[in-house]
């Protein structure tokens, strides 16, 4: 199979030669129920193995509810036709959700960045999609490109087999949050000023440092902006306005001051108010102390991003 030209790869894949076969692996710490689509494939104990021939180029997604504890589980998926030899990882937006680590391995070597291992580990990975995404009317890419930057990733070999591998690290995975990055400078973040977990203490713009201070839970509906490992939240105070700096605070369900959510072109808005996390004048010195104002359309001062959402 290696001495095929990618060409004649394609037109023998064409020519109907497309029956995948697929095994599932299961190095989570305790057994795992599995599924494919909606069908639960029974258990799988701890480094077992489940083959399922045939099952052909687009098979439903592949996934386990082990360690599911709200939202989309992680999917293993597939869109082989001829043409396209697609598959990726794809996971809940909500890093939260994120139950297990999953891998995707072709049984074919890996050459020139095709036919390489997908994979997610955490709930803000960047290797997987965090929506679903649909192949219906896309035309394929040319085969003369080369690989593409995952998520997605493309085996064109018709006699590709793959291996999905549950919790592939071993373990479930830890609950790490992510960085909140400043839009105008991707190497500062939103930090807790010096890791002091009490109430009051300010939140201010800090360079990127990958510490527990800036290491937030939150996803893209209204919800608690959680620093990970703490029950502090995000708070703009009882009374928010123009001007006022926020800070850490015991979380607590419903808490106006603390039900933020992220809007489609990036600003973190407080719900119910017209306002947004700033950084007064657009000033990023470290130790900055960031604020509420009001929320402006393309105001560079109130764009935050998710690691994934920077190129």
């Amino acid at each position: 199979m290696r001495g095929l030209s990618l060409v004649s790869a394609v037109l023998l894949a064409a020519s109907g030669c497309l029956a995948q076969d697929y095994t599932v692996r299961n190095q989570c710490p305790t057994p795992i129920e599995w599924f494919i689509g909606t069908q639960s494939q029974g258990t799988l104990g701890i480094d077992e193995r489940a083959f399922r021939p045939g099952l052909g180029p687009t098979p439903p997604p592949i996934w386990t509810n082990a360690n599911l504890q709200g939202g989309n589980p992680t999917t293993a998926e597939f869109h082989l036709v001829p043409e396209y030899g697609y598959y990726y990882v794809v996971r809940d937006p909500d890093n939260r959700n994120f139950n297990t680590g999953i891998r995707i391995e072709p049984g074919v070597a890996p050459h020139n960045l095709f036919c390489m291992s997908a994979q997610c580990h955490e709930g803000n990975c960047t290797t997987a999609y965090r929506h679903r995404p649909v192949w219906d009317g896309v035309p394929p890419r040319p085969i003369d490109l080369p690989a593409p930057a995952p998520p997605l990733h493309q085996c064109l070999d018709p006699e590709a087999s793959f291996e999905i591998i549950f919790c592939f690290d071993r373990q479930f995975p830890q609950t790490r949050g992510a960085p909140i990055v400043f839009g105008g400078n991707h190497q500062k973040c939103v930090d807790v000023s010096r890791g002091s977990f009490v109430n009051g203490t300010p939140v201010q713009l800090f360079v990127c440092n990958n510490q527990g201070s800036q290491r937030w839970n939150l996803q893209f509906a209204g919800t608690k902006i959680q620093v990970v490992g703490t029950n502090f939240c995000l708070d703009a105070g009882s009374t928010p306005g123009n001007g006022v700096p926020v800070k850490i605070w015991e979380c607590f369900d419903n808490l106006p001051a603390q039900q933020w959510y992220l809007t489609d072109d990036n600003r973190i808005a407080l719900a119910k108010t017209g306002l947004c996390l700033d950084l007064p004048e657009g000033n990023m010195d470290d130790r900055t102390v960031l604020q509420t104002w009001q929320c402006t359309d393309n105001n560079p001062n109130q764009v935050w991003l998710l690691p994934d959402q920077i190129n």
